[in-house]
């Protein structure tokens, strides 16, 4: 790899005569395919909104490109053999660790010193139960804990030895930081800490546009903080287990009807609960989402006889995007919660 320090390079999106410059373009890249000399340090992002990220914190200083093509669901993104190479000749590659196997195994293989895992400046402090579905409502399990009590006890002491060793019943940590917009901001300021280490004598403006974006950050999380302190409904149902981190910044109870992973599938019996939790606590919308079928989070809807809504997981860009950045959609997130959980 060539040393950031003494030549930086401009990295070509599809093709050597499109360039995707940090700050232009926000949507997700295309992959990356060839490099061309030039000036400009070479970032890769995993996805989006660490993409965003990147561009917002490099300005023009470098250019900015996402390993997951702009509709393509982020969990499942599979990279091209140009992808991977492009991967070991970047001078930085912004990934989640854990959140995309594909990006996992080519930084692993392929990034060394260039890798940067956000994970560890998002503070990734939530999780949920990766047992094929997200729901896991309190109710449910305090009454579960009732009524099997006796046996449950049983099982721990026959499988507390086993259970230590195997990690069974160990609940996955939620990646999905992103959607708390002060949990961004702090990646943010890191990010702009790792780039000034390639690049010293632009510390000070990478710093800037750190604060720059982090005001940004802060104003939107003002907004949505005082326009979901009052939800008559406080229960907030979505197609999948991405949404914790905003349910935990603004008070609201987090129902995925999936797990962590959009593709996991509810059972039957699952389905009924979160019906019936969304007739119980006067839910009035199940949200579905972009990138996502919305057919099982349909189905709930229709049974319980209630609305459903867009809410967008910002894990992608789409034409069906309600705008054309981060901080658009997530405007556009807070005006569907404000209707959909009738705030204010």
């Amino acid at each position: 790899m060539t040393s950031p320090t003494t030549r930086w390079r401009v990295l070509a999106a599809g093709s050597a005569a499109t360039l995707l410059v940090a700050g232009c373009g926000q949507g997700g890249g295309s992959g990356t395919e060839t490099a061309a000399g030039g000036d400009g340090l070479t970032v890769l992002a995993g996805f989006y909104p660490l993409e965003w990220a990147a561009a917002r914190v490099a300005g023009d200083l470098a250019s900015v490109t996402s390993l997951t093509p702009p509709g393509a669901e982020a969990h499942d993104a599979e990279l091209t053999p140009q992808d991977v190479a492009a991967v070991g000749e970047a001078d930085l590659v912004v990934h989640l660790e854990g959140f995309q196997p594909a990006v996992d195994e080519a930084v692993t293989s392929e990034a060394g010193d260039a890798a940067w895992d956000a994970g560890q400046a998002a503070r990734l402090t939530l999780t949920a139960a990766d047992d094929g579905h997200g729901h896991g409502a309190e109710e449910e399990a305090h009454a579960d804990e009732g009524a099997h009590a006796e046996e449950a006890h049983a099982e721990e002491e026959a499988h507390a030895e086993d259970e230590a060793h195997a990690g069974e019943g160990v609940e996955a940590v939620d990646p999905h930081f992103w959607l708390d917009p002060t949990r961004l901001a702090d990646v943010g300021d890191a990010l702009a800490d790792r780039m000034a280490e390639l690049a010293p004598e632009e510390a000070d403006t990478l710093r800037a546009n750190a604060e720059a974006l982090r005001a940004d950050l802060e104003q939107l999380d003002t907004e949505m903080q005082e326009t979901l302190a009052g939800c008559a409904v406080d229960t907030l149902v979505t197609s999948h287990d991405a949404f914790g981190y905003l349910g935990d910044r603004y008070g609201l109870e987090v129902v995925g009807i999936a797990g962590l992973e959009p593709s996991e599938e509810p059972s039957a019996a699952d389905l009924a609960e979160i019906t019936e939790l969304v007739e119980e606590r006067g839910v009035t919308t199940v949200y579905t989402e972009t990138l996502v079928d919305p057919a099982v989070a349909e189905t709930v809807a229709t049974e319980a006889g209630v609305q459903t809504a867009v809410l967008d997981p910002v894990e992608g860009l789409t034409d069906e995007s309600a705008g054309s950045d981060y901080l658009e959609v997530m405007q556009a997130n807070l005006e569907t919660l404000r209707q959909g959980q009738s705030c204010g």
